[in-house]
């Protein structure tokens, strides 16, 4: 949780407090549009972290910092994303369970789907958070959130090979 006399002092035009602020949220907004944006994941997080300091001043809740940087990244990473298109080629081999290769190709996996899916994967599945919870980042409805997510799941287990 963000100190809010220190999201306020940035609120507010002090420098070194939006420094401080921004040192805190980068991993963090980078995290996200690693999961999302792939490739483009540092274009995304700078544009994020550029709309952040633009718009901090309309933060009404400086208790929500975190939250709100969350629906930015994640909105920028799924339009790098976006633009970027493509996707990953197929791995050659796949490893046996226990293989440290395994996570590599889990994260290959995640990058052939395309950025709707895997931002719902991403939200939900690693960072954790409800399906309400993705719904009002992504702005779309719950149930849009229950259906991508199950399509999401089912073409990975789908295409995961066997």
């Amino acid at each position: 949780m963000p100190d809010i006399s220190l999201v306020r002092a940035a609120q507010s035009g002090d420098a070194l407090a939006l420094d401080c602020l921004l040192d805190e949220l980068a991993p963090y907004v980078l995290r996200i549009c690693r999961g999302i944006a792939l490739n483009h994941a540092d274009d995304a997080a700078q544009e994020a972290l550029v709309a952040i300091v633009r718009h901090l001043r309309t933060l009404r809740e400086p208790a929500a910092l975190h939250g709100w940087a969350r629906r930015i990244a994640t909105r920028e990473a799924v339009r790098a994303a976006r633009a970027a298109g493509g996707s990953a080629e197929l791995p050659e081999q796949i490893p046996a369970h226990g293989d440290p290769m395994l996570g590599v190709e889990v994260r290959d996996q995640l990058d052939r789907m395309e950025p709707a899916h895997r931002a719902i994967i991403v939200l939900r599945d690693l960072e954790g958070l409800t399906e309400e919870q993705v719904a009002e980042i992504l702005g779309v409805a719950q149930g849009t959130v229950k259906s991508r997510l199950h399509r999401a799941r089912a073409r990975f287990r789908q295409e995961w090979p066997a």
